[in-house]
């Protein structure tokens, strides 16, 4: 009798914690390309530091990906696959130029690795080449996504709520939206250049 009491109580708690997660979905217009949409911080709400490091190459004299999108706490490599030496700095993260950083120029087929620990955009580029830049948008929570090219995004397993979600996207001013978020949640949100 008790294992199928405990069998009973974990199944209602799986599945009620599923009816408590939604999705948003939606479509961001009004400029072209990739953008990026994520959750702010939840108050009173920490989420554990992705384990999983993430990488940066340098290729091409491009930094590639472009645009990278990751969670507060996350590990970024930046690795060189040029033949020549790559630099890679940041003045800012979201204007407070206290959290710029320099880490240095290194020779092809070596990494150099930061940890992200706060939120917001950090605009990279390289002292060697100043044609070169990219863009790590770190996300306080694990919620955000990077649209497609006709701006659709989706956001899955976000606990039901209200919150506030931003939209960043190069070349346009970042905005915020409020959006109450309960199971198949539809959003679409507008930037301007």
């Amino acid at each position: 009798m008790k294992p199928i009491a405990f069998v009973m109580l974990t199944a209602m708690s799986v599945f009620g914690s599923a009816a408590f997660a939604g999705t948003i979905h939606g479509k961001v217009s009004g400029v072209k390309g990739e953008s990026v949409v994520y959750m702010e911080a939840i108050a009173g709400k920490d989420f554990p530091v992705p384990a999983q490091h993430v990488t940066i190459n340098q290729k091409g004299l491009m930094f590639v990906p472009h645009i990278v999108v990751v969670q507060k706490g996350t590990t970024i490599e930046f690795l060189n696959s040029d033949s020549v030496a790559h630099n890679v700095f940041w003045s800012s993260i979201s204007g407070d130029k206290k959290l710029g950083h320099n880490l240095g120029t290194w020779p092809q087929g070596q990494r150099q690795s930061f940890k992200f620990d706060n939120p917001g955009i950090v605009p990279l580029l390289c002292n060697v080449h100043p044609e070169m830049s990219a863009f790590v948008i770190v996300s306080p929570t694990p919620y955000f996504a990077e649209t497609d090219n006709s701006g659709e995004f989706k956001i899955e397993n976000v606990p039901d709520g209200a919150y506030t979600v931003t939209v960043w996207h190069e070349g346009a001013k970042s905005k915020s939206f409020p959006v109450k978020v309960s199971g198949d949640t539809p959003a679409d949100f507008t930037l301007t250049k």
